[in-house]
């Protein structure tokens, strides 16, 4: 996210949580957007940054500026810095490409040092390609740390959510699938998606919108 008014309008459907994209060679680059664009979010309303191999300094001085809660790693951050972050008071997502099953071996590093894992689609953008990977490779995983789903997910995916019912999914991370443009959220089908995934859900206690 990173227009003020599109900001608001998603915020009044209590996602629970929202991210900030604070990697420049993003499209979505959040730039110059004021913090004060952030108050319309409900305590509730988990505030997420965005980093990709950037230095502590910098990620330490945007998350006191936007109040963030969680920062999402996605670059080649270390376990040792995923834990610097952690024990600087901050829940730590480590994002992860995914092409096949051999791709979570490099996970159990990092099992101490986060909070959350996310499962992507592997490019060389850092995401936000609109691509689905397999997702029936998450049943392989065999961790403890509950992830994030990303990668591709578009709005015909609330029917499958059951699939994941049993797994440690936390959230569903949905992007480019529901802009219109880089960006810029369709409030009509975030509002329908977050809708049915959590009539799917209902009292599962997995998912979160």
């Amino acid at each position: 996210m990173r227009e003020a008014s599109n900001i608001a309008d998603v915020a009044r459907l209590q996602p629970d949580y929202m991210g900030f994209i604070f990697y420049e060679h993003s499209p979505r680059f959040v730039g110059a957007l004021p913090p004060d664009a952030l108050e319309a979010l409900s305590p509730e309303t988990l505030r997420v940054g965005v980093f990709v191999n950037t230095a502590r300094s910098h990620i330490i001085e945007q998350a006191a500026r936007y109040r963030l809660d969680l920062l999402q790693l996605h670059g080649d951050e270390t376990p040792a810095e995923c834990a610097y972050f952690r024990k600087s008071g901050y829940s730590v997502i480590k994002a992860f490409g995914i092409r096949s099953e051999a791709d979570f071996a490099a996970l159990h590093r990092y099992e101490e040092a986060c909070s959350y894992f996310l499962f992507d689609t592997k490019t060389a953008q850092r995401g936000g390609s609109g691509r689905k990977f397999d997702h029936r490779l998450i049943a392989s995983y065999c961790g403890k740390t509950p992830f994030f789903l990303s990668g591709g997910i578009a709005p015909e995916d609330a029917a499958n959510i059951a699939d994941f019912r049993q797994l440690c999914c936390e959230a569903l991370d949905v992007n480019s699938c529901f802009e219109s443009s880089p960006g810029v959220k369709n409030v009509a089908e975030v509002e329908k998606f977050i809708g049915a995934v959590r009539a799917e859900c209902g009292e599962c206690g997995g998912q979160r919108g």
